[in-house]
This record gives C-alpha cells, structure tokens and sequence, in this order.
C-alpha cells in the first residue's frame, strides 16, 4: 500500500525545508509528497527545486494564487493529484519522528482515519533544528529537545516512551481522536465519499470539520496521539479572524446537528478537474516548476 503525503504550507520556507527533511528520515519509504501550497511566493519555490535532487522520495508542489486563506482548496487539489490509497496529512511546520510513517500504515484499517499527535516546540528549540539533527533522528529525541531550549511536559514525555507504554496509553485515553491537519491519515476512498474538505471553511476546525463528517459517514477515529508524533515548530498565527472562525463555528454545528456527511464545495470538482487534465481550481506542478490555473 503506498502512502500520499500531503504537506501544507504558505511562506515559510525555512521551516518547510525542515520538514522535507524529516520525510528523507524515515523508515517507511513507500511514499510520494504533494506540498499543498496556498499561495507562497517564490522563496518557497526556490527551495523546493534546491531541494527535490537531494530527497529520496518524488515530490510535487501543488500551488494556486495566494487569495486569502484558502487551505481547503489547495488541499483537495492536492487530494485529486495524489497517487496513493491512503493519504496522510501534516502541516509545513510539523517534523515527523522517523517511525511516523511506518506507524501510520501500520495501524491503518479499512473503516477508520488515524489521530495522531504532536509537541509544539518554543521559538528557541526550532531555530536551532539543522538538517543534521533531523536526519539523525535527535529533533525528535526527548534528551536532544530538553538540552535545546524544551520545557519538561507531558507532551515531552512522549517523545522518550516506548512502543508498548505508548500503545497502551492510546488504548486508554479518554481524549476523542480528532481529524488533525497536523497528523492524520485516512483511505483516499473515504475522503471522496465525502467530497474532501470543505471549501467554505477558513481557519479554525478545517480539519476537525472533516474529521467530523467521516464520522457520520460512518469512518470511526482511531487514536494515535502517543504513537506517531510531530513536533510542531513556533511561528506568528497572523491569519486569526474572529468572524472567519464563527463562520466556521456554525457550519460545524450544522455538520453535528444534522448528520452531515458531504461538503456542499469539495472535492469532486478537483477530481473533475484531474480527469480531464485541466488542472482545476489550482495550478499543478510537476518537480520545482509551477503551474497557475
């Protein structure tokens, strides 16, 4: 079964090469990576063409013009373009721990998506991350992240306990698993039975939104918040918007009361798209090369 990895980013390019690095460090190989871009400029561009001869693994920049926040479209053009039949997905400031991977497919079953979690690093543990650490596996290592600038926490704790303490701490969590963009993973087939994400949401729950929808379609969350781990590097969240976010609130609650399973604006039009070769909503770019739409 080989594995889609959908990656997002917009202008941060520094910590987005941080992160490919992290995809070059793991033990699952079977993999293709779709960097979901919403908008950057071309600083993120030159990075991925600097980048794509040094990684082991094909990677395509999927981008559109940057019109505001909108995540959503580019992740589902990211969907269509995607080769694999089972998608994980993180953000383009979350290093995956090298096993990440491999425990996603491990633990993926047909009628679930996967929760997994994440350990969000200060301002001054994420600059001092170099491509050195993150091959070598110590940007992800408890010892390594407390001698560097980390507070001891229980999310820390994490990072040092074994498969079997960590299995059975997500067997009796009591915390709901959630669709998380910064990781999770679901079967393509689901995310097209329920047109994807919605584009109508901006920032606040996107994920969660869809993670919902699975749910009443009958796709059951599975947690791994102990098991597969990220750490989430530190950055401004300028995109905040009060009324974007009860926006989103309310179709969220419309999703729950009613039962919802398909997004009214989805998907289906970004695979219509892919069929027939036009590219869709979003520009498509094969290596370092991009393509408006």
């Amino acid at each position: 079964m080989r594995l889609s990895v959908v990656v997002t980013t917009y202008n941060q390019p520094e910590w987005l090469e941080k992160v490919l690095w992290g995809f070059e460090a793991q033990t699952f190989r079977d993999f293709e990576l779709l960097i979901a871009d919403d908008g950057s400029d071309d600083r993120t561009r030159v990075v991925i063409a600097r980048l794509i001869p040094e990684l082991g693994y094909p990677v395509r920049h999927v981008w559109h013009e940057h019109q505001g926040f909108r995540k959503c479209t580019i992740l589902n053009a990211a969907i269509a373009q995607s080769e694999g039949e089972y998608l994980f997905f993180t953000d383009g400031d979350c290093i995956p721990r090298p096993d990440l991977l491999r425990v996603h497919h491990a633990n993926a079953r047909k009628g679930s998506f996967l929760s997994g979690g994440y350990l969000k690093l200060p301002m001054e543990t994420s600059q001092r991350i170099a491509k050195d650490d993150i091959l070598a596996g110590r940007a992800t290592d408890y010892k390594w992240l407390r001698a560097h600038g980390t507070r001891r926490s229980r999310r820390l704790a994490r990072m040092k306990w074994g498969p079997l303490t960590s299995a059975i701490l997500d067997r009796i969590t009591t915390t709901a698993p959630t669709f998380n963009g910064h990781n999770s993973s679901v079967w393509r087939e689901d995310l097209v039975a329920v047109n994807g994400f919605d584009e109508r949401l901006e920032y606040g729950g996107l994920d969660r939104e869809l993670g919902e929808r699975l749910e009443n379609a009958g796709i059951k969350g599975r947690q791994l918040r102990h098991r597969a781990l990220v750490v989430h590097l530190d950055h401004k969240r300028g995109y905040r918007n009060a009324e974007a976010m009860a926006r989103n609130r309310a179709i969220r609650d419309e999703v729950a009361a009613k039962r919802l399973a398909w997004a009214p604006v989805g998907l289906d039009r970004h695979l219509a798209a892919a069929a027939a070769g036009t590219g869709g909503a979003a520009g498509v770019a094969g290596a370092a090369t991009r393509v408006a739409g």
